[in-house]
């Protein structure tokens, strides 16, 4: 079946998949740290790598009802978040195509 291809991040502040330490995020992709996902504290990214697309589903969230799918990392199979494929409430559309990542499956990367 052959390696997964990694992308890997340069810049100075990137957050890795606490599992297996594959990069995901680079700090200056976060919209948000104000949010919650199922394991405590999560960051909303704009962009994300390393990672594959679970099945969309209908799920009832804080905020109202949301199609979304969970992301895992490419590397480990870890489930990381989720990502939000669509909105039902129009005040909160601006999630639409952005992704959670919850702040208890990733780590810091670079001593900083």
């Amino acid at each position: 079946m052959g390696r997964p291809f990694k992308q890997y991040l340069n810049g100075p502040r990137v957050y890795s998949c606490s599992g297996c330490r594959c990069h995901i995020a680079d700090h200056e992709e976060i919209v948000s740290k104000a949010f919650q996902g199922k394991h405590g504290r999560a960051y909303l990214c704009n962009q994300v790598v390393n990672v594959t697309l679970g099945p969309k589903e209908e799920r009832p969230l804080m905020t109202g009802m949301h199609t979304v799918a969970d992301i895992y990392c490419s590397n480990c199979n870890s489930v990381l978040g989720w990502k939000y494929e669509s909105a039902a409430e129009e005040s909160q559309k601006y999630k639409e195509g952005k992704f959670i990542v919850e702040k208890a499956k990733i780590m810091k990367e670079g001593g900083w």
